[in-house]
């Protein structure tokens, strides 16, 4: 038990910080196009709670963590992947995770946002919709926009790998624990964390 609070906290030091010095600035601090035949997926975050905290984020699909990078306060990463059902994970003290069902050539985003925890922030993944009414974020709100204007792009860098390599194992635990949870959400609930395959730019 002092062993798992010992590894918590030292988490928490690892991934405190408003900007993440783990990750690397962009080359280029605009979208680039979706790589032909692939999908894209921009993960973003903007908020001011929890803003010492950054965010682990990663594609879970095959049922082991492939680390895609870390998100910090107004921040944005681009990640190209393979179209198709993706199930992706969010790292805090807890974790969170979103479906989603992306198209070739298409371009996608989702929103980190945190909630605070115990020891530190907790994170959710948010779809951005292009069509329903009732997501709480869209493409066409000024919110958006805003946000799109005030984060920079950010890639993953080699002391950011080196970050994941090390807490490889604490990673799949969160993955363990959390995911059977969220499976058992009631279906709506599971739906408001979907990104549909009609949620592309």
């Amino acid at each position: 038990m002092l062993k798992k609070i010992i590894a918590s906290v030292v988490l928490l030091f690892v991934l405190t910080g408003c900007k993440s010095t783990l990750m690397s600035p962009a080359t280029e601090q605009q979208r680039t196009n979706v790589a032909p035949g692939s999908s894209q997926i921009v993960f973003m975050r903007s908020s001011f709670v929890g803003q010492a905290i950054q965010a682990s984020v990663f594609d879970v699909t095959s049922g082991t963590p492939e680390f895609i990078g870390i998100i910090s306060n107004d921040t944005q990463l681009a990640h190209d992947t393979k179209p198709g059902e993706h199930t992706f994970m969010v790292v805090g003290e807890s974790a969170d995770f979103l479906k989603a069902d992306l198209l070739a050539d298409k371009a996608y985003y989702s929103i980190v946002t945190p909630r605070m925890g115990f020891w530190k922030a907790r994170f959710s993944l948010h779809p951005v919709r292009a069509q329903e009414n009732d997501g709480k974020f869209k493409y066409d709100s000024k919110k958006f926009k805003e946000m799109v204007k005030d984060a920079s792009y950010v890639v993953t860098s080699e002391q950011a790998q080196n970050w994941a390599n090390k807490n490889a194992a604490d990673i799949s635990k969160k993955l363990a624990k959390y995911l059977p949870a969220w499976n058992a959400k009631d279906i709506t609930k599971q739906a408001q964390a979907t990104i549909l395959k009609t949620d592309h730019l």
